[in-house]
């Protein structure tokens, strides 16, 4: 088993932190979707409410629950040290088994436990409360009631990868010795959310989220800002609010969600970042719901949800894909954004116009800028628009795969950061290799005898040097490096990116690779093709057309880096691409990524400028013109730059094995670029990998055999 897996990332699945109060326990559809979660990969942390079970208990041993008034008209449950014994048994005889039982029996390994037990959660004693007794105030000193001020993450974080899902309750543990101290079920799930740096927090409740008014199950609030929702809160959601609050201050998206369901589509979301004007709002909103990679569920519900509201046809596929359609002509134009993100979040926010958070930069604002535009126009009886939010473009490219193999275009514009005045119509190639060695144990005081680490280090020095030999142009990177001693043999194992240059041809780079790796085992994750679109296409002329009118001097750049523009290329032919989208492709994967809100709307307007021009130029004649193929038959074969640049795209370096594929040799003006490095095989078929088959994809089956990362399109920019 890898242990670097594909990116060599200390990333693990998403974290989910999940409190279910003590009505919502008994509602058996609750933990059918908690199980889902767990299906899809999420780690799952649940907080147990107490407040039925301990009722239950006490009725069970006939002890009456004793109570505290506060002024106010409201009411605390009063837990001086002799009632919290009684307290750790009702959780642990009666709530905790509940939610053992239930998850157990959907096949789920669970742990359940009261917070005290380990220290795994401390507190600090509250002060003394001032309660109302007889019409008097009056100070009681011995409630055993705390705050949160310590959380066992290193421990937790053992448990949730030993366990399918780890449940935990009040009472926590007194960071100053004394017994166990009570705190709100709510608050204790928001500060667990914090100090795990959870990616969601769901408050599940009774109701449907927060309801502007209580009495009122249709005043249902679906948003509301920080600050926003104390005044709308009564009697138990107060918590409910608070906890929200202090969420917040995290980096998870939060949200109350019922009557006793998970999804925030029933519930209420609260949000950090409110927008500094509405057009921002759905950027906002994007950025702040976390999406890193094979977590893309909930960014993709929620534009689902969205774009439904406006009247946009939205679905999930089955890669996991956003798919927003309108129109259902023959002339198609495909948008691919992505939904995913690279790991490393923090708080969401805005600095006047200036957004910060992950993904904004890549590629949340190429993505929303996407479905606004869809949203705003009329498609024509002879277009068809889509867009796809895909996953997993970071890692694997799964999701762009599956667009590749279902949703044919004419013409794609992917969702990547060239920048508002910019349009990017080439990438190089990328190939990513795995490699690994297992050698026997030697003393390494012994003459002669080397480690897999020596190994290792040796091949991957020998590969940079004679790939740097086949061209200078080529960029070499170690994503990372593992070697241990297994006790009877070493093991050793290395993740290298090459990005691939046009004039370096694929196949024979990865020839190159198991032949210098020698003995060293060569895996390849991912074999794309490098890209290139004539600037005289259609579609970069739509663009063009679109910058003079909102009097711009663009930029065309070839870049150094990949996009799922390459994934589309293992197999469509004669498909004119290009990549645009608001922001600086330098602060991909940076903890400084930030977008300015004034790019992003004159980014939008040029997308919206260039998606109008190209459906305007797609009307067909009388009788329209055969689209182009993309299932990998390609442009019929000229044997000249003219007749590749009347596809409107440059193919690869080598014609199609019985496709007829058209080869260029256009030189993209200023870059050097020539031609891009892919082979392709009969019956729309492409096998990029080489002989071997390390990778293959088929296009024409619908099926995609594929391992590997589209790493971010940062990197050095060619301007043409």
């Amino acid at each position: 088993m890898s242990v670097l897996g594909h990116v060599a990332s200390t990333r693990k699945a998403a974290l989910y932190v999940v409190k279910i109060g003590s009505a919502s326990l008994g509602h058996d559809a609750l933990f059918d979707e908690v199980a889902l979660l767990r299906r899809r990969g999420a780690r799952v942390l649940l907080v147990a409410g107490g407040a039925a079970g301990i009722t239950r208990h006490y009725a069970d041993i006939g002890r009456k629950v004793r109570t505290l008034s506060l002024r106010g008209d409201s009411e605390v449950r009063y837990c001086p040290p002799e009632e919290m014994p009684h307290i750790v048994d009702a959780y642990e005889r009666v709530t905790l088994p509940r939610v053992r039982e239930a998850l157990t029996s959907r096949g789920l390994t669970v742990l359940t436990s009261v917070a005290r037990d380990g220290a795994l959660v401390s507190a600090q004693a509250n002060r003394p409360l001032r309660a109302v007794r007889d019409g008097r105030t009056t100070v009681v000193r011995d409630h055993r009631a705390g705050t949160v001020t310590g959380v066992a993450v290193d421990r937790l974080k053992v448990l949730l990868d030993a366990f399918d899902v780890v449940c935990l309750s009040p009472p926590v543990a007194d960071g100053a010795g004394g017994s166990a101290l009570n705190v709100d079920a709510d608050v204790l799930a928001a500060e667990l959310a914090n100090a795990l740096a959870a990616d969601h927090l769901r408050l599940v409740t009774g109701t449907p989220g927060l309801l502007a008014d209580p009495e009122d199950p249709a005043s249902r609030l679906t948003d509301v800002v920080r600050g926003e929702g104390e005044r709308f809160a009564r009697g138990r959601m107060r918590q409910k609010v608070r906890a929200a609050e202090i969420a917040l201050d995290g980096s998870a998206d939060v949200a109350i969600t019922g009557p006793h369901i998970l999804s925030p589509a029933s519930g209420t979301r609260f949000w950090r970042a409110p927008a500094p004007a509405p057009d921002l709002s759905l950027l906002a909103r994007a950025v702040e719901i976390s999406s890193v990679s094979a977590d893309e569920r909930e960014l993709a519900e929620y534009l689902a949800g969205w774009c439904t509201e406006r009247g946009v046809h939205a679905e999930i596929d089955a890669a996991g894909n956003l798919v927003a359609t309108r129109g259902s002509g023959d002339r198609r134009l495909l948008m691919l954004g992505h939904l995913d993100t690279v790991p490393h979040r923090w708080p969401v926010r805005w600095d006047g116009l200036t957004i910060t958070g992950r993904g904004c930069v890549d590629a949340k604002a190429s993505l929303v800028a996407y479905l606004e535009t869809l949203a705003d126009m009329d498609v024509p009886s002879w277009a068809q628009v889509r867009v796809v939010g895909a996953v997993e473009e970071e890692v694997t490219s799964a999701g762009a795969f599956h667009a590749r193999d279902h949703y044919p275009a004419d013409a794609v514009v992917v969702g990547e950061p060239s920048g508002e005045k910019a349009l990017t119509i080439g990438y190089y190639g990328l190939l990513k290799v795995r490699l690994r060695v297992s050698h026997s144990v030697g003393h390494t005081a012994g003459q002669g005898v080397t480690t897999a680490a020596d190994q290792l280090v040796d091949v991957l020095g020998r590969l940079r040097e004679e790939i740097g030999e086949a061209d200078s142009q080529a960029l070499v990177a170690v994503l990372g490096i593992h070697a241990v001693n297994g006790g009877d043999v070493q093991l050793g194992e290395a993740v290298i990116d090459v990005r691939v240059p046009p004039a370096l041809d694929l196949e024979h780079l990865v020839e190159l690779v198991r032949r210098v790796a020698g003995p060293v085992v060569v895996e390849v994750l991912r074999a794309t093709p490098g890209v290139i679109t004539s600037r005289t296409s259609p579609l970069v002329k739509a663009f063009s057309r679109a910058f003079r009118e909102e009097g711009v001097a663009p930029r065309f750049l070839a870049k150094k880096g990949s996009s799922d523009m390459n994934t589309l290329a293992t197999t469509w032919r004669g498909v004119p691409m290009v990549a645009y989208g608001a922001g600086d492709s330098a602060l991909d994967h940076t903890p400084d990524e930030h977008l300015d809100a004034e790019e992003f709307r004159r980014a939008r307007t040029v997308l919206s400028r260039a998606v109008a021009n190209w459906v305007a130029q797609a009307r067909p004649p009388e009788a329209p013109a055969t689209p182009p193929d993309t299932a990998g038959a390609g442009a019929e074969s000229t044997g000249s730059t003219e007749g590749a640049e009347s596809t409107g795209a440059v193919v690869g370096a080598r014609p199609a094995k019985g496709a007829g594929a058209a080869r260029t040799a256009e030189t993209a003006k200023g870059a050097g670029i020539t031609e891009t490095a892919e082979t392709a095989e009969t019956a729309g078929a492409v096998k990029t990998a080489g002989a071997a088959g390390a990778v293959k994809t088929a296009g024409a089956a619908g099926a995609a055999e594929t391992a590997g990362a589209a790493e971010a399109d940062a990197g050095e920019r060619t301007p043409l």
